[in-house]
């Protein structure tokens, strides 16, 4: 298979398939799925192995017995090849699990849901520590080649309710990822990266699509639980909400009713 063509922004190459990508996280579907299951655990920069290390204290009482028992034994994170780290994950017949981070939570019908225990921490006030960048960005991954970066789009299974939630909210994963991706790159970026979709449909006959991030925002007031709530954008009738705490300054991503 060829591979996926691509467009730039910067120093960043974006996969096309970024372009006409409906998508929004249903935890309702796939009850954090992705956190639980995979090669290995989330990857991580090197710069990120730190806080890792410094957050474990904080979240530790949030985790299983056998996530705590892995970081006893090997630490919060593993070198899984020569410069490529991930966090570490409680083995599950033989394979990678549950990163250890995972901590869950049963919902009002039984279903336990995976949660990221440092995203849990970070909105209660907790720690100014964020979850991986990787995570936050998922299920966009990321190449890194010295100075090139390669933004990619995994659609695996696990996520096919996002995809459907997605489409049934007319959200685009670009847009349900403003924040992770502000986080990673600047609004400067993000903006410039919204109107190289823009050009990059048109150069390629696509029709032009909807940007909920698009509607005036008025600032925001964040709730006792540190969450801000938002009014529901006209353009598609979906209501935002956007954590405070160190990702407060990116914009909100649309959080659809699916």
């Amino acid at each position: 298979m060829p591979p996926t063509p691509v467009f730039a922004v910067d120093h960043v190459l974006i996969s096309d398939d970024l372009l006409d990508a409906p998508f929004a996280c249903d935890l309702a579907a796939c009850h954090g799925a992705c956190c639980v299951q995979g090669n290995a655990g989330a990857p991580l920069l090197e710069s990120e192995i730190a806080d890792m290390v410094a957050v474990y204290p904080v979240v530790a009482s949030m985790l299983t017995p056998a996530a705590r028992r892995v970081v006893a034994a090997q630490g919060v994170w593993e070198e899984t090849a020569p410069g490529h780290f991930n966090t570490s994950c409680v083995e599950d017949r033989g394979h990678s699990g549950a990163c250890v981070f995972v901590t869950y939570e049963r919902g009002p019908r039984g279903a336990s849901t995976a949660l990221c225990a440092i995203e849990k921490a970070g909105r209660a006030g907790k720690t100014a520590i964020e979850k991986p960048i990787s995570c936050h960005l998922y299920p966009i991954r990321v190449e890194r080649y010295d100075d090139l970066e390669v933004l990619n789009y995994e659609q695996i299974p696990l996520c096919e309710g996002g995809r459907r939630c997605g489409t049934r909210a007319s959200v685009e994963l670009a847009d349900f990822l403003a924040a992770p991706l502000t986080r990673a790159y600047g609004a400067d970026w993000v903006a410039r990266f919204h109107d190289a979709i823009v050009t990059r449909r048109a150069d390629l006959g696509m029709p032009p699509r909807p940007d909920p991030l698009a509607a005036a925002i008025p600032p925001p007031s964040p709730d006792a639980d540190g969450f801000v709530a938002l009014p529901v954008l006209p353009a598609t009738g979906i209501p935002t909400s956007v954590p405070t705490g160190p990702s407060s300054s990116a914009p909100a991503s649309p959080q659809p009713p699916c």
